[in-house]
């Protein structure tokens, strides 16, 4: 019997380039959108290749919101796909492989990723292995806010065909997302009882820029991998900042 898959995408205003990862995964038996309140022709492109349309305009974290698309989805397997990636067609044939003699319940993929149009190999982005493809009743993504991770039981078996994620095209992409990131992981910090300061914002910040440009080989990205370096800085540094606040706030409330 063959086993059915469903391509699972959560989304919001995406529109520049959504069309790419649908068309990318037109071979999949569903595509299974959530929406989140979309109001730039999102869509309207997800009209074209898929009915199984969803909207949850509260927006509860990446973690519960993934696991209500999951939700909807009704095939033997799961590939859960973010709106700036693609699947290449190696992976595409390495997928249907899968699929006709699974081995394993959970299957990692690895991630050639973009940073304002150069692919980086270094800084940590590659090969960045990440649990997107799995049987449907095998696996959930976990409640964070941001950051959010495929729990499952067993062992994910490495696939060796990239899927392609375009991450940040520009600068401004960069700044917007690491203001809403770092917000959502103060605040996820604090629920954990987690203690900000500057001290640790300043320390935080430089070694998550020492081990991207240095120890991760960031330096050998050129001139991206330098920003590269201090974007994931600037993150680590407000997130601390921002749980300080956070938990000033709190205290005075």
């Amino acid at each position: 019997m063959k086993l059915r898959l469903s391509v699972v995408i959560i989304v919001r205003d995406a529109a520049a380039y959504f069309a790419a990862c649908l068309e990318s995964a037109r071979f999949a038996d569903e595509i299974v959108i959530l929406d989140s309140g979309s109001a730039d022709g999102t869509l309207e492109i997800a009209r074209r290749y898929t009915d199984r349309i969803y909207s949850h305009p509260d927006w509860p974290g990446f973690g519960l919101q993934k696991n209500r698309a999951l939700g909807y989805a009704t095939g033997d397997w799961v590939l859960a796909l973010d709106a700036d990636e693609r699947i290449t067609p190696a992976l595409q044939r390495e997928i249907a492989a899968v699929l006709a003699h699974p081995t394993a319940d959970v299957y990692a993929i690895p991630r050639l990723s973009s940073y304002c149009g150069r692919t980086l190999r270094h800084s940590g982005w590659w090969p960045d292995y990440t649990p997107r493809l799995f049987r449907r009743q095998a696996a959930c993504f976990s409640d964070d806010l941001v950051h959010e991770r495929l729990r499952f039981a067993s062992v994910a078996v490495r696939l060796s065909s990239p899927l392609l994620h375009e991450s940040f095209r520009t600068l401004d992409e960069v700044l917007d997302k690491l203001n809403r990131y770092s917000s959502a992981g103060a605040t996820q910090m604090a629920a954990q009882g987690r203690q900000g300061g500057v001290g640790a914002a300043v320390g935080h910040g430089l070694w998550t820029f020492l081990r991207t440009y240095v120890f991760r080989l960031g330096f050998l990205d050129g001139r991206e991998g330098f920003l590269l370096a201090v974007s994931n800085a600037e993150g680590v540094y407000y997130r601390y900042l921002k749980l300080m606040y956070l938990k000033e706030n709190q205290h005075f409330s």
